[in-house]
């Protein structure tokens, strides 16, 4: 499995039921990347391996916008809703976090699932259920 591969099911599989319930408002087609970074880097992570990333937005007068969430695979930095940022949001430095180790226990697991599930249909079943 190629990361283009991956990243093409997954920008196709982008929708309002993947949108993190906090940024729904600002969920639209137009800008289909705006509240996916957690489950996107979680499918990423579950398809290629590698890091989870994870720091805070600030606006630009320092204030908290949230956190976002991105990938490393061998040292490279991969981040597939960097696009979903306007201008005076600026992403922090970010660390390493732990994949939690109970997904259907998150926050986030309806939207996980409905991105997971796309992803794989795109996949022709590559994520397991």
């Amino acid at each position: 499995m190629e990361l283009v591969d991956v990243e093409d099911a997954i920008r196709a599989s982008w929708s309002a039921a993947s949108c993190d319930p906090v940024d729904l408002a600002e969920w639209t087609p137009d800008m289909p990347a705006r509240g996916q970074c957690g489950v996107t880097a979680l499918v990423v992570q579950e398809l290629l391996g590698g890091q989870l990333l994870l720091a805070e937005v600030r606006h630009a007068d320092g204030s908290r916008q949230g956190v976002h969430y991105w990938n490393r695979l061998e040292g490279v930095e991969i981040d597939l809703t960097r696009e979903q940022f306007v201008a005076g949001e600026v992403v922090q430095a970010p660390e390493v976090v732990p994949r939690p180790a109970d997904l259907t226990a998150g926050r986030l697991y309806p939207q996980y699932r409905a991105l997971a599930d796309a992803v794989r249909s795109r996949l022709d079943g590559y994520l397991d259920p």
